[in-house]
């Protein structure tokens, strides 16, 4: 079953935000994820949303997205994201 990662996020340190991007891709194609979505200052079409960038990841399945989010290269470049942002990432079960 397909696992989407959601994270809403708001970027306080930019330079550092942008060394974990251009990392990014590179880790998220070696591990089998696919960005579908990613965008800042999203339209609010209803309620507050306090966040100002969001991204939707896509993998195979729970494992995957698992094997990734632990990988050795993930998890160096995160260091970056953890320390230049804060939010939420949610991890979604597709349906059957």
């Amino acid at each position: 079953m397909t696992v989407y990662a959601v994270a809403q996020i708001s970027i306080h340190d930019r330079q550092r935000y942008d060394k974990y991007v251009a990392g990014f891709m590179d880790v998220l194609l070696k591990y089998g994820g696919r960005l579908l979505a990613a965008q800042e200052n999203p339209e609010v079409v209803e309620g507050r949303w306090p966040y100002e960038k969001i991204i939707l990841l896509a993998f195979e399945d729970r494992r995957a997205f698992e094997v990734w989010a632990g990988s050795p290269e993930y998890r160096e470049i995160s260091e970056d994201r953890v320390a230049s942002t804060d939010g939420v990432v949610l991890a979604v079960n597709g349906l059957p």
